[in-house]
């Protein structure tokens, strides 16, 4: 069984000895009311987190008038969260992704590690020695707790999000060293884009050290499966779905374009029927990845679309939650993005008497997101009016044909598409880029986060409802692996030989161990000895499960 096999691989909480002390202390202002969770009723078995990506307020409630009706969040509005950085008032993925994995606020590229610049008002000071250090997340203490784990993601799986919540690096697109980290970390349920991140560049993929591991996660025991059909078959409790070699199409594209991907409600549902097999519990992260994608490319068709789609994922989790009665469910953005407002310009006189058509009919003429009408298009451009009715500009006036016909190249065309379609729909948009401002909070059931929180409290409400604590769990697979081998006389020394997968090398006595970056091995005189946590390298530094120093310390006596 999952439970017991993660039992047995890593100490509990209860009997950690640590290494050392996290050296940053919380990322709050005391000065700032904090919502404290609810600590009634009982402690919860399952925990699901939900993020939809760069999701401005404006853009669910555009989502709603363009649906008709309520949304299922709209049953579980609990706060709101502040989103800001260690570093800016606007975040980046990286770093909102690992505070609402870790608890802890980061820098803008940073996934699941400290910061090395700290001046956001109220974020403690950073010390010297914890720049760049590794912290734990919520899945690692979910699987530490005897829970099964899974992730979701529309985007590739080694995105930044839900990078954070399975790997450590100081460096978001580094998918080859993200991807590797998340094969070793013993989740049973990972489903999304990403398989090129997986293969070797002679296979189509992108991985520069050659290693398939797409082989190594079949070795592993997983169901492989690439389309929604093997997916939605499968009798697996350990299935690894790839549905393309980068991200998945828009949920509004996908039947035209990628009929065999699966939606992400498809992915939800499978995932809890999956994991709900073990009897310990589950957690689950998923990400609605693409309204972010959107919203930069100021388009409100991505957007609705992927809103959409990921409301029906929270249906599929509320459902789940809400006949079960024992498990939480929270939802939120990570950061809003591109400014979206419902009126512009246009409505500068009038706004209080422009009706929703005004806004809605427009976008509803739409056939396909920018993404999918733009991907339609010929070469030399000879379709351009085709393809713009495709995105819902249809009987284009003389202004906006001489608009069109100003694009000499086909990314030339996506930027005069947006602009023509928010202008029929009163739409603006400030920026390309993400915002700043509070998010929307929702949850439900036990122990669920409520009020206006910080965006790093998420992480720390669903550590305490699954019984751990993340700077205790940190100290605990985290340790320097210099000092800490040092102190019970070992030599450490680093094998380079492979530059894309540095060795260390600790010797004691007659003995002689390895650990290899980025998996959670410890080879000791020729034997492999699982972890139950990755090996990190970062800013120089091996980081390494205290595990790895008990493990070698009696193999070595």
């Amino acid at each position: 069984m999952a439970n017991l096999r993660k039992k047995i691989m890593g100490l509990t909480l209860a009997g950690t000895v640590t290494l050392g002390s996290l050296g940053v202390g919380s990322m709050m202002n005391s000065k700032e009311a904090k919502a404290e969770p609810k600590t009634a009723g009982q402690q919860p078995k399952n925990v699901i987190m939900m993020v939809m990506d760069g999701t401005s307020s404006t853009s669910t409630t555009l989502a709603r008038w363009y649906k008709g009706a309520p949304l299922a969040l709209d049953q579980i509005v609990s706060g709101g969260v502040r989103t800001y950085s260690a570093e800016s008032a606007i975040t980046d993925s990286a770093p909102a992704g690992t505070a609402l994995a870790t608890g802890n606020k980061s820098n803008s590229g940073y996934v699941g590690v400290l910061p090395s610049v700290v001046n956001s008002p109220g974020v403690e000071p950073i010390k010297e020695e914890d720049k760049f250090r590794p912290v734990a997340n919520v899945l690692e203490g979910a699987e530490r707790s005897g829970r099964a784990t899974g992730i979701i993601a529309t985007s590739e799986i080694q995105h930044a999000t839900p990078a954070g919540f399975s790997a450590h690096h100081a460096n978001r697109n580094n998918f080859e060293v993200l991807g590797e980290q998340q094969v070793y970390q013993n989740m049973e349920v990972v489903l999304g884009g990403g398989k090129g991140a997986l293969q070797p560049a002679a296979s189509n993929g992108i991985r520069k050290d050659n290693e398939d591991l797409v082989k190594v996660i079949q070795d592993k025991g997983y169901d492989f499966v690439e389309t929604k059909d093997t997916l939605l078959n499968s009798k697996s409790d350990k299935i690894w779905g790839s549905f393309s070699n980068a991200a998945l199409a828009y949920d509004m594209d996908r039947e035209v374009t990628n009929p065999e991907q699966p939606t992400l409600a498809q992915m939800t549902d499978k995932s809890i029927q999956t994991l709900s097999k073990d009897k310990d519990g589950f957690f689950l992260f998923v990400e609605g990845s693409k309204p972010d994608w959107a919203a930069h490319s100021n388009d409100p068709i991505g957007i609705i679309s992927d809103v959409l789609a990921f409301d029906a994922a929270v249906a599929e989790a509320l459902e789940f939650a809400k006949k079960d009665g024992n498990t939480m469910v929270i939802a939120v953005a990570d950061h809003g993005n591109s400014g979206i407002s419902i009126g512009n310009s246009n409505t500068t006189k009038g706004y209080d008497t422009t009706p929703v058509s005004a806004y809605i009919d427009p976008l509803k003429k739409a056939k396909m997101t920018l993404e999918g009408a733009t991907s339609k298009l010929n070469n030399d451009l000879s379709n351009l009016e085709e393809v713009a009715a495709l995105y819902g500009l249809d009987n284009l006036t003389a202004d906006e044909k001489e608009k069109l016909k100003a694009a000499q190249k086909k990314t030339d065309v996506g930027p005069i598409l947006v602009k023509l379609l928010a202008n029929r729909a009163n739409l603006g948009f400030t920026t390309g880029g993400h915002t700043g401002e509070d998010v929307f909070l929702y949850s439900y059931g036990p122990q669920k986060p409520y009020g206006l929180v910080q965006n790093t409290d998420i992480a720390k409400t669903m550590g305490q409802a699954m019984g751990f604590d993340l700077k205790a769990l940190t100290n605990e697979l985290f340790a320097d692996a210099g000092p800490a081998f040092k102190k019970i006389g070992a030599d450490v020394t680093i094998d380079k030989t492979d530059a894309a997968n540095p060795v260390l090398v600790v010797k004691r006595n007659k003995a002689t161990a390895q650990l290899f970056v980025n998996k959670n091995i410890i080879r000791i005189d020729g034997k492999d000895y699982e972890l139950g946590s990755v090996v990190v390298e970062s800013n120089g530094k091996f980081y390494v499960p205290e595990k790895a120093v008990r493990l070698f310390t009696k193999h070595s006596r």
